[in-house]
């Protein structure tokens, strides 16, 4: 096994998403307009005020319950009710496609690293940059390295590349992703010539 991974600075929530990789993957959907450490902790939020955490629960919960639920203090998310959809959508899409086994999505006929990212990238509110995000996670701290997952992950994948989640193990990590981000963010937006 992995070792314990180092998200959220929170025990409980990076304790989850070491043991349960849907959760994990839930952690990588809810990555965007929040900090990283936020959207990382939602599924624990989820896992509490559901009394558990269970892919198939999360799919068959009543969509407005569910969002409800996403909506309660501190919420899942800053845009619960949109967010709440896209955790369903992929947990239904987990169920009826994976049989509720999110690892298939990287073990299923072993597959190359082109093939995870086509999965990730087939799953509801997966983009291609989510999912290299989520392909170099998997490799980088979770011991999941099909072959070509450097190259298909890009940047991110690159060794001490520190432009993502995947890169973060513990607090200076993160505050050296959050730099390596603005800078890359200036760079953007600096005239050209």
């Amino acid at each position: 096994m992995a070792a314990t991974l180092w998200l959220t600075g929170d025990d409980a929530a990076d304790r989850l998403l070491t043991e349960d990789p849907f959760a994990l993957l839930v952690g990588m959907l809810l990555d965007q307009q929040v900090a990283m450490e936020t959207a990382f902790a939602g599924p624990a939020k989820i896992a509490d005020r559901m009394g558990g955490w269970d892919v198939r629960a999360i799919a068959d919960a009543d969509p407005d319950a569910f969002a409800a639920l996403c909506a309660t203090p501190p919420a899942v998310h800053r845009y619960p009710g949109s967010m709440a959809g896209r955790i369903q959508a992929v947990a239904r899409a987990v169920v009826d496609e994976h049989d509720g086994d999110v690892t298939r999505l990287w073990t299923e006929g072993a597959p190359d690293a082109r093939e995870v990212l086509r999965r990730l990238k087939a799953l509801p509110g997966f983009g291609d940059q989510k999912a290299r995000i989520f392909l170099a996670l998997l490799g980088k701290q979770r011991g999941v390295t099909p072959a070509g997952w450097r190259e298909v992950a890009g940047d991110y994948g690159a060794p001490g590349a520190h432009r993502s989640i995947a890169d973060v193990t513990d607090a200076e990590s993160l505050m050296t992703v959050r730099e390596t981000k603005r800078a890359l963010k200036a760079a953007a937006k600096a005239p050209k010539g």
